[in-house]
């Protein structure tokens, strides 16, 4: 007998893939692949942490402090002439504008041939040396804490104020209720008096304000100097 058509015990019992699976299956391998990839960029790209002797071995030398200083707050790159400007500005205390090209040359040519590429073998700069420009890399951010341009202790200007109207309020009672030693100064001497601590403590207060914000591109450490 014909046993054509007879399939039993012959043909395979899995079932076959069909195409969605198929597309699935690929899609999810793709993602897979998208995640491990970033994933071993983000390793890459992860900046090293710098040792504390590297930083203090950096940090030892004012000049690149200076540097550092401008460059925290620069917004991207800048010159190297302009950065040299600043830091022989700093270095003499005097404008910009006063610098003179000696001073500026000295500066420009430590900058380029030594302190530059310290902090760029360090990897705290990105320092092209050809084109003459220069910016803080990630790993500057490490630097913050020793880097604080925070550290001149504000003035409690408000206790000032408060302790001359106190004690002016105090010396025109006194002299208003007749009482020894005020009741033997004039009124009018007291007031000047009063007047005159006060301008005294606004004018102090005013030169402060303004070299200390003066200004504010100065580091602390020069504004102490």
């Amino acid at each position: 007998m014909s046993t054509i058509g007879d399939s039993s015990g012959t043909g395979s019992t899995e079932p076959e893939e069909t195409p969605d699976q198929q597309d699935s299956a690929v899609a999810t391998q793709q993602v897979s692949d998208i995640v491990e990839s970033e994933s071993e960029e983000e390793e890459e790209e992860s900046e090293p942490e710098l040792s504390r002797d590297l930083v203090f071995d950096v940090l030892k030398n004012r000049r690149r402090r200076y540097a550092l200083h401008y460059l925290r707050r620069a917004e991207g790159s800048v010159q190297l002439s302009e950065l040299a400007e600043q830091v022989a500005a700093w270095e003499n205390d005097i404008e910009v504008d006063a610098i003179s090209a000696a001073e500026r040359k000295r500066v420009y040519t430590a900058l380029y041939q030594s302190h530059l590429p310290k902090l760029d073998d360090a990897g705290i700069v990105d320092y092209n040396q050809n084109r003459g420009i220069v910016e803080l890399s990630d790993a500057a951010e490490q630097l913050d804490v020793y880097l604080d341009l925070e550290s001149q202790p504000d003035i409690p200007w408000c206790n000032w104020y408060l302790g001359l109207a106190v004690g002016g309020l105090g010396l025109l009672t006194g002299a208003w209720l007749g009482l020894p030693p005020f009741s033997l100064v004039a009124d009018v001497l007291l007031a000047t008096a009063v007047v005159a601590a006060y301008g005294a403590v606004a004018v102090t207060h005013t030169y402060y304000a303004r070299h200390a914000s003066g200004a504010g591109e100065t580091p602390p450490e020069v504004q102490e100097s």
